[in-house]
């Protein structure tokens, strides 16, 4: 596929993503806030679960939770399904353009697997984990809530570290960004969405809906309720290179998703927890200093103590980083600079010093899959220049 063309691609198709994923995650967490706050009032109809009076757009809404009596459907019935197919689909999609029809996104040096293996793995890795996750919730799930909790939660420690270590960092987070996302979308397609059409399907022909199919679609909602916060960190990961460049970027994926599972629980119990805003506080202080701990970690052990001229700092960036970062590209990808970001000059090579520390140095996250073979001497010595002031002589 043509470069130009590829980036149309990817935008549209990034865009769509997006698009979707809000709509998907804004009524995963509207539904299940409702489901918590409903109030059966006094004198209620038979099969009415509750009902809640809101607020919003200069009006009174009453939104009524029911069973509907056998053969009594509405006239207009509305899904809620495409947002999340959609969101799959697109990420997908994404996943295969950016990932899988481009070489040096997968694998980085000394990896374990050769591009085109990383490329199998990294399908298995997906869809054979929701394989594992969706027979767990249809064996055991059915017998032990508690025990089927008890090998998911092993199942996403273990992910990360499985991940990790066969892919580079950024293809790890997306990867297991991925496995979530697929979970998400077969609660959805394989579970939800069934028992619905068996609920309509028994109300319309006047026989009692089978209550169990419900329970079932409502276990799968939640479990999609708690993977909304984690995912979306995982989706915005690649933007925030020292996550997945330090040296344990599985426990710090673990520990991130770990945060916003916790976030998304105090959210959920809000109404009920009074000390929910201290709880709250607590778990995103925790999180803050963790990551500002493991970005120091990360700088101070590339403290260079040499002083290096320029001369030589631009010799490593012009070999290791012009071939994509100039006005006039020689990579066979990238046709313009990617982010615009250019070291065709000295004074541009300046102006951009504390980010080529923190992209090459710091967290390697560049060269992308190190494509261009910098070495680690190469990069102490990038960093050594930027420790000296980055002077021009």
């Amino acid at each position: 596929m043509d470069a130009s063309l590829r980036e149309v691609f990817d935008l549209v198709v990034r865009w769509i993503h997006l698009i979707a994923g809000i709509m998907w995650v804004g009524n995963s967490m509207l539904f299940n806030w409702l489901d918590r706050n409903l109030e059966k009032p006094e004198g209620a109809k038979k099969g009415l679960f509750g009902e809640i009076w809101m607020l919003h757009s200069g009006g009174y809404y009453q939104v009524e939770k029911k069973m509907i009596e056998p053969g009594q459907m509405p006239k207009t019935l509305h899904w809620f399904k495409w947002q999340s197919y959609s969101t799959w689909i697109s990420g997908i999609t994404l996943l295969i353009l950016v990932y899988y029809m481009q070489d040096g996104f997968l694998v980085d040096d000394g990896a374990r697997l050769t591009n085109e293996q990383a490329k199998d793995f990294g399908l298995a890795f997906v869809f054979g984990g929701f394989a594992i996750y969706d027979l767990l919730w249809r064996t055991i799930g059915r017998k032990s809530e508690q025990i089927a909790h008890a090998l998911t939660l092993a199942m996403f420690v273990g992910a990360p570290f499985l991940a990790c270590h066969f892919l580079a960092g950024r293809a790890a987070y997306i990867h297991v960004g991925a496995l979530i996302g697929t979970c998400m979308a077969g609660n959805v397609f394989l579970v939800i969405v069934p028992s619905q059409r068996e609920l309509v399907k028994k109300t319309e022909s006047g026989n009692t809906h089978d209550l169990s199919l419900s329970d079932r679609a409502k276990q799968r909602s939640i479990h999609n309720n708690y993977f909304t916060f984690p995912l979306l960190f995982l989706m915005v990961s690649n933007h925030f290179p020292l996550t997945y460049t330090n040296k344990y970027p599985a426990l710090m994926l673990i520990f991130l998703a770990t945060i916003g599972a916790l976030v998304r629980h105090i959210l959920n119990i809000r109404f009920t927890f009074q000390a929910w805003i201290p709880a709250l506080a607590s778990v995103l202080t925790i999180g803050v200093v963790g990551l500002v701990m493991a970005v120091r970690i990360s700088n101070a052990s590339t403290v260079p103590t040499e002083k290096v001229p320029f001369a030589r700092a631009e010799a490593i960036i012009q070999q290791r980083c012009l071939p994509c970062h100039a006005a006039h590209p020689t990579d066979d990808i990238y046709t313009v600079a990617p982010k615009g970001v250019m070291f065709d000059s000295k004074e541009q090579i300046k102006a951009l010093a504390s980010e080529i520390k923190m992209r090459a140095v710091t967290s390697k996250q560049m060269p992308q899959g190190n494509k261009t073979h910098i070495t680690d001497e190469e990069r102490a010595t990038l960093g050594a220049w930027v420790a000296g002031g980055a002077p021009l002589d």
